[in-house]
């Protein structure tokens, strides 16, 4: 069925919106309650020896933090492909959310010996659920419908609506234990599971059947081929759990970090030698590539929010206030908060430029964020020469780094997304923007390395080591800023 169909089919409205709206807006709050209430968590959990924590490294915790978060995003390429041939959107999300839903509670087992189980199960719910529910929302607006760009508008504001949620309840109940804060996560995305089924009637036919669902023959393959892939985790990770095999995981993010990497750069190779790309498609590629390279950096430097800047607050900043000690993981909220403010402003300023014939293109978008990722690292380099010389210090120092580093992923990263859909050529737009996501995870798991330098016994390197991250933001900023013309050329029409 087309989207104009599914579209028709839709009985009812809400505000002006396609019902079914309503329910993919709850479901991907509940779903972000539960992953930013658990993530504002797990780098404490992983250090903590006090608590009933894990009792981890820093360079450990960071590590696996990393690969946790870069998995969240590449299990998404495997879990649109199920949905896309073998599920449907809707049973991919239903499934998803009890995978979630069970990693979290499984997290909130008081033996460490689930740890990694939880956290897979998180990570293989996560893909079938979060694109999917994407995917659903743009097949209940007809093609050309002026309420599309308005629909997620809305849909976004539920998932920082959810971070902030989560955030704030897991972290205020993770005060008293960590499994309750782990649970409190599990029961979020118990609610919004209960609240999909009871409204799923609201979707219609959207996302009930696969959109390219393949031959009899092609799909016992897939089954078998997802069936292997499990079995495999699931053996390497009992392996692991029983100490027959000991993993590393510092090596082990350094050896994901080079696959993800020579990977991406293997891939456009591929492309550009046999793809049969026309002239202008070539240029666009180039384009294309600069701009996800461009963006590990920023994702690097951006995630140390839940990793180095999380242990900053917890350890050396004064978070009391009135005689309330504000949790540690309620500074994780200023992120989606600033969003929540800036968002509206952004989306008018590009606007503005645009009826002025002034809008910058994506390059100097990027520029700019990486440019404001810089400045926000710097305000970190006085904050950790204070911590360094003995003295803790005010959230405030926080506060406005995520504040320069909420604007630079505004001017980034939803660009990112439309520009990768513009510059691809139409036969590549799915795997692009599979290389957008991969490049996004190599960043995560860059970032999780680079928070593992953060070593609690060498305070005085802190100020050096943020150092290097501004100057690297700024001076790629700049470099990228210089080119921005040259590139938006090679973009042509599509800049």
């Amino acid at each position: 069925m087309n989207q104009a169909a599914v579209a028709a089919a839709e009985p009812a409205e809400i505000f002006g919106h396609p019902r079914g709206l309503a329910t993919l807006f709850l479901t991907e709050m509940w779903e972000r309650f539960s992953y930013y209430g658990m993530r504002a968590l797990l780098i404490l959990f992983m250090v903590d020896a006090t608590r009933g924590g894990l009792g981890l490294t820093d360079e450990t915790a960071a590590a696996i933090y990393g690969l946790y978060t870069a998995a969240a995003y590449l299990v998404a390429l495997p879990g649109g492909w199920i949905a896309d041939r073998l599920w449907g959107a809707q049973r991919s999300i239903w499934v998803g959310g009890i995978l979630i839903m069970c990693g979290h509670f499984v997290l909130a087992l008081p033996r460490a010996g689930t740890f990694f189980l939880g956290l897979i199960l998180v990570v293989l719910g996560t893909g079938l659920l979060k694109p999917n529910v994407s995917a659903i929302v743009g097949a209940l607006y007809a093609k050309g419908d002026p309420r599309r760009d308005s629909g997620f508008t809305l849909y976004y504001f539920g998932i920082n609506l959810g971070a902030t949620l989560g955030q704030t309840i897991c972290g205020l109940l993770a005060l008293l234990n960590w499994h309750y804060g782990f649970a409190a996560a599990g029961v979020g995305m118990l609610l919004g599971l209960v609240q999909f089924r009871l409204t799923l009637g609201s979707l219609g036919p959207a996302g009930v059947a696969p959109a390219s669902p393949p031959t009899p023959k092609l799909r016992t393959i897939s089954w078998s081929v997802v069936f292997a892939a499990i079995v495999v985790v699931l053996t390497l990770l009992v392996a692991a759990v029983e100490g027959v095999v000991r993993l590393d995981a510092v090596l082990l993010a350094q050896g994901t970090a080079w696959a993800l990497f020579i990977g991406a750069i293997l891939y456009f190779g591929v492309v550009f030698v046999t793809g049969r790309l026309t002239a202008d498609e070539r240029k666009r590629m180039i384009v294309l590539l600069v701009l996800c390279l461009c963006s590990v950096l920023f994702w690097a430097g951006f995630e140390q929010a839940g990793s180095s800047f999380n242990l900053f607050a917890d350890r050396y900043t004064d978070r009391v206030v009135l005689g309330f000690e504000i949790p540690t993981t309620w500074l994780q909220n200023l992120n989606p908060i600033f969003i929540l403010l800036l968002a509206p402003f952004f989306s008018a300023f590009w606007i503005a430029l645009a009826r002025r014939n002034l809008e910058p293109a994506a390059p100097a978008k990027f520029a700019f964020g990486l440019l404001l990722l810089g400045i926000g690292t710097a305000v970190m380099i006085g904050a950790a020469a204070l911590v360094a010389s003995g003295e803790q210090v005010l959230p405030t120092w926080l506060a406005l780094t995520y504040l320069f580093h909420t604007m630079g992923e505004l001017s980034l990263s939803p660009v990112g997304l439309s520009t990768t859909t513009k510059l691809a050529p139409p036969r590549f737009v799915g795997q692009m923007m599979g290389m957008w996501f991969l490049c996004t995870a190599l960043g995560l798991v860059l970032a999780g390395l680079f928070a593992g330098r953060f070593r609690a016994d060498a305070l005085g390197e802190w100020p050096g080591l943020y150092t290097q991250l501004a100057l690297a933001s700024i001076a790629l900023g700049v470099l990228l800023l210089l080119f921005s013309r040259p590139l938006r050329r090679l973009m042509g029409n599509a800049a």
